[in-house]
């Protein structure tokens, strides 16, 4: 009964494949967004002030961050919870695939979440006469939060492979 109950349990991993699969249409929608931006763009791009424009890019770097953000998470959290990857030697392998552990993956998806939290700061910074400044506070704090909880996890992650080490 034991290993019956196990075996299932071990089977039910690929329970998780079907959302990671999911990701992709996410991916999707990102792509349809990033490029409806892009074409709004185009026919002001000459009347546009700067400061729009830098609005507009950060808002587009701010979506392929995310972008990454997603597949490093659908193709290591598929390798580390399902099965590995089988990519044919023919095709071109992404040097992270295979080498991240639950952990890093937690510390990079960690630090994209501060990089995108930073772009959106800069965007509240650079439109800040239209923002009232309670708002802005409660940004600044939820920023340097996930910037602590960034540096905090790594630092732990830091102390557990050292202690495992004999260090």
């Amino acid at each position: 009964m034991e290993r019956l109950f196990e075996q299932l349990m071990y089977a039910s991993r690929w329970i998780m494949a079907p959302i990671y699969l999911g990701l992709s249409l996410l991916l999707i929608a990102l792509g349809i967004k990033f490029f409806q931006e892009v074409i709004h763009l185009v026919p002001i791009i000459f009347t546009i002030k700067e400061v729009d424009l830098i609005l507009v890019a950060l808002s587009l770097i701010d979506i392929a961050l995310v972008g990454g953000l997603i597949v490093m998470v659908m193709f290591s959290g598929y390798e580390n919870f399902v099965s590995k990857l089988d990519v044919d030697a023919s095709q071109e392998k992404l040097g992270w695939l295979g080498k991240l552990d639950s952990n890093s993956l937690k510390n990079k998806v960690a630090a994209s979440i501060v990089a995108i939290s930073s772009i959106h700061l800069l965007k509240v910074f650079m439109n800040t006469e239209s923002i009232p400044n309670d708002k802005i506070q409660w940004y600044l704090l939820i920023h340097i939060t996930f910037v602590i909880s960034a540096f905090a996890m790594g630092y732990l992650d830091k102390l557990v492979r050292e202690g495992k080490d004999g260090k």
